[in-house]
């Protein structure tokens, strides 16, 4: 991404970009903006989402996975959402099932009751049984645990928990269902009274894709939820940080920032929020931490939260901003607490 500096806005547009506000003088906003230039945060501030659940730990996507997030302190849980034949949302990364079960087939092709009698679980084993979450949990072994997970019943999960969690869904496209995704995650989410909150209230949900038009349909089937469009790359027309209209969050993975760590002050600057994927390296986070990003999905949220100095013991290097470089630490060796 080749670093472009965007030009003076003309008299004319200048004039449109700043609203009189009723509580004061006016409020300059760059053209495109979607609201004033956002801080940055704080290492303590930055909301810790277990990307898949405690993925690294626990094998991805099952309700095992979801439950030793929460657990660890995680304060937020990311899934990915497919429909099956006989459209029911379940959460699974991968178009087919191969990866992650004892099974094969497409998901789409496959009805809920077939993914049912998959074992989602076995194919990873921990690196020491002594150090996984399963020696400190071992009901997250439990009968049903590692099967396939429908996002009504990870839904139950969040709704139910004691503490307030955000949930973060990833549609995937492309699928031959097309918008019938955005259609039944929204019904879904109204049944829990998490599509249209009342006014004054927010969602604790938001969808991501990748794909520009879900997230067209999204904010046109709920307007008030919150849309992130997830990034592989920058687009040559959003270089200067803005983002499609009704989009207020970038979702860049952790590669783009390692490259172009300016994307996210260009980001703040149009008022956009920033959530990162997928962090898990000690110097990503360090450099999440430098740059003030609002989000860091990972697949250790465990190791994350105690990066950032959320266990009550601060490491050094994520205790402040500015710190990113200053950890001797390779990646090879940041393991979980």
């Amino acid at each position: 991404m080749q670093p472009l500096r965007r030009p003076e806005p003309r008299p004319h547009e200048r004039r449109r970009s700043e609203p009189v506000s009723a509580a004061g003088p006016r409020v300059a906003l760059r053209p495109g903006a979607s609201g004033p230039a956002l801080p940055r945060r704080t290492a303590l501030q930055i909301p810790v989402i277990a990307h898949r659940g405690a993925s690294e730990d626990v094998p991805e996507h099952t309700l095992a996975a979801y439950e030793a997030a929460l657990l660890q302190g995680a304060d937020g849980l990311e899934c990915d959402v497919r429909l099956t034949a006989d459209m029911q949302l379940v959460c699974v990364h991968d178009r087919r099932v191969n990866r992650t079960s004892n099974g094969r087939g497409v998901v789409s092709t496959l009805e809920l009751a077939q993914l049912r009698q998959l074992d989602f679980g076995s194919w990873k084993q921990p690196a020491s049984e002594s150090e996984s979450e399963y020696a400190e949990y071992p009901d997250l072994r439990r009968e049903g645990a590692h099967r396939v997970l429908t996002l009504e019943r990870l839904l139950e999960l969040v709704v139910d928990h004691p503490r307030p969690v955000q949930m973060a869904i990833e549609t995937k496209h492309p699928t031959r269902y097309a918008g019938l995704v955005e259609e039944h995650l929204v019904a879904l989410l109204d049944r829990f009274g998490l599509a249209h909150p009342r006014l004054g209230e927010t969602s604790p949900v938001r969808v991501m894709s990748f794909s520009a038009m879900s997230v067209r349909r999204i904010r046109r089937l709920a307007p008030s939820l919150e849309t992130v469009l997830l990034l592989d790359r920058v687009p040559l027309r959003l270089r200067d940080g803005s983002l499609p209209r009704g989009v207020r969050i970038a979702g860049p993975g952790i590669h783009i920032l390692r490259t172009h760590p300016e994307y996210v002050e260009r980001l703040h600057s149009m008022g956009n929020r920033v959530h990162v994927w997928t962090v898990d390296q000690a110097t990503d986070i360090d450099l999440c931490v430098e740059l003030g990003v609002d989000a860091i999905i990972s697949n250790r949220p465990k190791a994350v939260l105690a990066r950032l100095g959320r266990d009550g013991t601060a490491h050094p290097a994520a205790a402040r901003p500015g710190a990113a470089g200053l950890n001797a630490e390779s990646p090879e060796s940041f393991r979980f607490p």
